[in-house]
């Protein structure tokens, strides 16, 4: 199967492509580099530096291929909040744009990068894919009406959609001075400074901590169902995890003690999050399961090899 992955040097995305290559397909991987890093693009994957907004490379790029893994996207929910406008650009009409040319392309299917944050505020019982969504920030604005979109090129237009609402991936590759960093990247390398941490709100909102390579296979299994007119997919483990439960495992595993600073919460953010995955359960037959400790000694390892090259 040929498979093109947007924003496959990125975090997830090249985690994608490694699973998509060692799966025997022929993968090429569509990046502006923004946020990405060449270096983490497989040796055996083909490579054209494009942004998701030139449909002229987009068409070019698409060409004969199968399926599209649409990563490439603008992630912050703070950075969305300062620059809502800069966000519709990249995130609404950049995935405009690659679902339009995958269609004049004939591409099959494209596999849509979505997002947890859909769901909003959130409360204690974990979020079903069937839930009314209450984005509460540009980015997820954004990805609601990728969902959207997706959709009706699904159910009108003859190219396959899946949509996947990521909860809070981690792992290696993602970056802790990266200003998409997420929280166990963030957190961990402080702790290796012995910096103090800041916790934004009580530090008891809860997260689905779902390790990226788990992300990574799921997303290949989507690729490489038979058929799929639409379809929005929660990917966690089911499981919430506290920030201060997250600070604590991490200490433990560094064996440093934390220092905590307390800050008020961030417009925007999340009190609860965590998938319901039953639906994911009954389309794959699994759910990711790679234990929280074990995911974080493998990321705190990525993260000492890099925290040399890395200017905190």
């Amino acid at each position: 199967m040929r498979i093109l992955i947007t924003g496959g040097a990125g975090f997830i995305g090249s985690t994608i492509a490694e699973q998509c290559v060692s799966a025997g397909h022929d993968v090429t991987v569509y990046d502006n580099l923004t946020t990405g890093n060449r270096a983490n693009v497989p040796a055996t994957a083909g490579f054209i530096e494009g942004d998701i907004r030139d449909s002229d490379r987009l068409l070019k790029a698409f060409k004969g291929i199968d399926v599209v893994v649409h990563q490439a996207a603008r992630v912050s929910v703070p950075d969305s909040i300062a620059d809502p406008v800069g966000f519709w650009d990249v995130n609404v009409v950049g995935t405009r744009c690659v679902l339009e040319s995958a269609r004049r392309c004939q591409v099959r299917r494209v596999v849509l990068a979505s997002t947890a944050a859909i769901y909003g505020p959130g409360s204690l019982d974990a979020a079903r894919e069937e839930d009314a969504p209450r984005p509460a920030s540009p980015y997820a604005d954004n990805k609601l009406l990728n969902e959207l979109d997706a959709a009706y090129y699904g159910q009108h237009l003859g190219v396959e959609t899946i949509c996947t609402r990521y909860f809070n991936v981690y792992g290696p590759r993602q970056r802790p001075d990266s200003p998409y960093a997420g929280v166990v990247s963030i957190m961990s390398a402080k702790l290796r400074l012995n910096e103090p941490l800041t916790i934004f709100g009580t530090g008891q909102q809860t997260r689905d901590f779902v390790y990226v390579e788990d992300v990574a296979r799921t997303v290949l299994g989507f690729c490489e169902i038979r058929n799929a007119v639409h379809d929005v997919i929660n990917i966690g483990t089911g499981e919430p995890t506290s920030l201060l439960a997250l600070v604590d495992t991490l200490g433990r595993i560094l064996d440093r003690e934390p220092r905590l600073v307390h800050a008020g919460p961030r417009p925007g953010d999340v009190l609860h999050s965590v998938a319901n995955v039953t639906r994911l359960a009954a389309r794959t037959g699994a759910v990711p399961a790679t234990p929280l400790d074990w995911g974080l000694s493998r990321t705190l390892d990525w993260i000492g090899g890099s925290v040399g090259q890395i200017a905190l």
